[in-house]
């Protein structure tokens, strides 16, 4: 029994009232600050909460509720454009995921366990990718892919979905090599020490030791790289081509004739699709290790 029961228990015997215990007292600064907390939280979410909820709608028009139904949310399958858009989306984040973190695995490998002055610069062209605008990468990259494609004549890159996965690809690999260097740097080199003392080829040594241990690192970075492909909307809509609309790019193009209640839907479906995937990163960082500060930062790109 602790001293504070000790004392109501004889303050009760002797017939005393028992003490009163300190209420703690919020002083207006800290009611004002929280009240501003959710004013800001709400004002950040609540273009996302119409739109869940002029999903619902069924009508002709977004922003002219008809009457409550899901309807709407059966066009990704029954729309061809819709779907062809969603798929499209989906398939190209895929690979560009894949692309980006096999190459962003190597580079963040390579920065961690390979120290000199070449990490400097390195690092620097993946900065100098990180923090260039996307309207400039756009545009560097559409008249690249138009003379690789068509005046070199590699057909290869006329195609839609090579010139989307490259587009996707260029901010994901960065975004992969970042968060694979920050998990091996702060890991002691000597497992891979004893696997070379003990005569295991550099490639085994790799695939048993280094990879297991960026393992983590790789699964999130990969997740990310998917989430950051489903919303790139302005390098695909530079680098597309005919027949090979992504999601948002369509999305964009529907604003000329007003949006219908299946794009929020659909907007809808994306939304709980992408919350899916940060939701599978948080998992694989926690456990690994990493504190919530530190996964905050992973998923914000740094």
């Amino acid at each position: 029994m602790t001293e504070l029961h000790a004392t109501r228990a004889m303050a009760v015997a002797s017939g005393a009232k028992p003490p009163r215990t300190r209420r703690t007292r919020h002083s207006a600064t800290d009611v004002g600050l929280a009240v501003w907390s959710v004013l800001v939280f709400l004002f950040l979410f609540a273009p996302i909460i119409v739109i869940i909820a002029y999903s619902f709608n069924v009508g002709r028009l977004l922003v002219s509720w008809d009457h409550f139904g899901f309807d709407s949310f059966a066009a990704i399958v029954t729309k061809p454009a819709i779907r062809d858009a969603v798929w499209l989306s989906i398939r190209t984040g895929v690979i560009a995921a894949i692309f980006a973190t096999a190459l962003g695995t190597l580079a963040g490998i390579a920065m961690a366990r390979r120290p000199g002055k070449w990490v400097f610069w390195f690092i620097g062209l993946l900065l100098l990718v990180s923090v260039t605008p996307e309207i400039v990468d756009a545009v560097a990259l559409l008249p690249w892919l138009v003379f690789l494609g068509q005046d070199l004549g590699m057909s290869i890159f006329s195609d839609g979905v090579v010139r989307l996965v490259i587009g996707h690809s260029l901010f994901a690999t960065a975004i992969v090599a970042y968060i694979v260097r920050a998990r091996l740097v702060g890991l002691d080199a000597q497992l891979e020490e004893a696997s070379a003392d003990l005569y295991a080829p550099p490639l085994r040594t790799f695939w048993r030791v280094t990879l297991p241990l960026a393992l983590p690192a790789v699964l999130a970075g990969g997740l990310l790289s998917f989430t950051l492909s489903l919303d790139n909307t302005i390098v695909a809509a530079f680098v597309q081509v005919s027949g090979t609309t992504p999601w948002p790019v369509y999305v964009l193009s529907a604003l000329r004739s007003g949006l219908r209640p299946e794009i929020a839907a659909v907007s809808t479906i994306m939304l709980l699709l992408t919350l899916f995937a940060l939701a599978m990163v948080a998992v694989v960082l926690r456990r690994a290790g990493d504190s919530a500060t530190q996964i905050a930062r992973t998923m914000a790109g740094n």
